[in-house]
């Protein structure tokens, strides 16, 4: 069985970072395409950033510039590096990954917290 766990989430000051780990289990070959998403109370899940098996990477307006997404494919990792960090950006963050050779379209971890506050 796949598992996704993240982790780093945490407390931090506006204008902090913080930097996000996705740990990828179980009995899988690679990672292809993997993305950090995030969900504030009373919104929709939104992807933040996404990069593919060739690490080309793409990311939603509002953070552009500030967070870099990247990968160990030796460790089976994913990380979002938060940088410059506002208020707004408080949400829960999940990873997906898309696994090969797993039919499944793509695995969710848990989630962890992000809170930006003053």
């Amino acid at each position: 069985q796949v598992q996704l766990v993240e982790s780093g989430g945490g407390l931090v000051q506006p204008g902090g970072s913080l930097r996000l780990s996705c740990t990828v289990s179980g009995t899988i070959f690679s990672i292809n395409a993997a993305g950090w998403y995030r969900q504030a109370p009373g919104k929709e899940r939104e992807l933040v950033a996404a990069i593919t098996s060739g690490s080309n990477t793409n990311y939603a307006d509002s953070v552009k510039g500030r967070f870099t997404i990247s990968r160990d494919n030796a460790k089976n990792t994913v990380f979002l590096q938060m940088n410059s960090l506002k208020p707004e950006d408080t949400a829960v963050y999940y990873c997906n990954a898309h696994i090969s050779p797993s039919p499944v379209g793509g695995y969710w971890g848990q989630g962890t917290q992000v809170t930006v506050s003053s």
